[in-house]
């Protein structure tokens, strides 16, 4: 892995911990408008000082985020169906390497189907793409879809769809907690992120969630809709942050949520510290 490769990476994942806190805000790439993400700038801004990596597609990098800001940008490049069908895996590039590198991006991101109608396709779709990020020296994030078929995310099929990835040439993968998720860890040679999936019944179970990912071995979160559908999306941050860092516990956890809640809210800052 050349210089780039590595810098970018190292920008994703805190050298510290080895982890990383990204925030996913590309649903709108398939499911438009989504709740508490319609005015996609309002939602990152609060945000964006407190996460590692930013996940989104480049129509809403260049309308939303200030080109000031310092924090990583995942940038996802694969779409090409919405939540009207119900296939969702037929899907493809949709943003050359080359845009990506104008926007000076510290990863791309793409969706596999494994299982699903169009999985050849997906998984070539992922092929073609780390031939070009190995070109560009940009690290290639893979995301083990499953579309609208939930019951997927068990510990068999995810370490099917995460080890196919990582052989392909991804460089992360991103995927689900499960129950027996550290034999999907031991199964994938790569780093492995946790995804939020939907919205959780409570802070505290997605703050569950991470914990248990992160100590069976997961290197960091991407998670959305956990933390802007939150009633409190800077302290829920802040809190992942102590799991995923500093390997605090769910309480512990919890008592930062509670006590950032308690603080006076902070002007809403623009752009990422450097």
């Amino acid at each position: 892995m050349d210089w780039g490769m590595r810098n970018r990476l190292s920008r994703m994942f805190r050298p510290s911990s080895g982890n990383s806190v990204m925030l996913a805000v590309d649903h709108g790439y398939f499911m438009g408008p989504t709740r508490r993400l319609e005015d996609a700038g309002a939602t990152i801004r609060p945000l964006l000082p407190y996460a590692d990596a930013l996940a989104l597609t480049r129509g809403v990098l260049r309308t939303s985020v200030p080109p000031e800001a310092s924090t990583p940008i995942v940038l996802r490049v694969s779409g090409g169906a919405t939540v009207l069908q119900e296939d969702l895996s037929n899907e493809a590039v949709t943003t050359a390497i080359a845009d990506a590198a104008r926007l000076n991006v510290s990863a791309v991101a793409l969706s596999v189907f494994v299982g699903a109608p169009h999985e050849h396709q997906s998984l070539v779709n992922l092929s073609k793409l780390v031939d070009d990020g190995e070109a560009a020296g940009i690290p290639v994030l893979a995301i083990t879809a499953v579309g609208k078929e939930l019951e997927k995310r068990d510990a068999r099929y995810l370490a099917l769809a995460c080890r196919v990835s990582a052989e392909i040439g991804a460089h992360v993968v991103k995927t689900y907690y499960c129950d027996g998720f550290s034999k999907v860890v031991e199964g994938c040679p790569v780093p492995l992120v946790v995804a939020g999936g939907p919205k959780l019944d409570s802070d505290r179970a997605a703050l569950e969630l991470a914990h248990g990912a992160i100590a069976e071995g997961a290197h960091g979160i991407d998670m959305g809709r956990n933390i802007w559908q939150s009633d409190h999306p800077v302290p829920m941050l802040k809190a992942l942050r102590a799991i995923v860092h500093e390997k605090a516990t769910v309480r512990e956890a919890v008592d930062v949520l509670e006590g950032e809640k308690a603080r006076p809210a902070a002007p809403d800052p623009a752009v990422s510290p450097a």
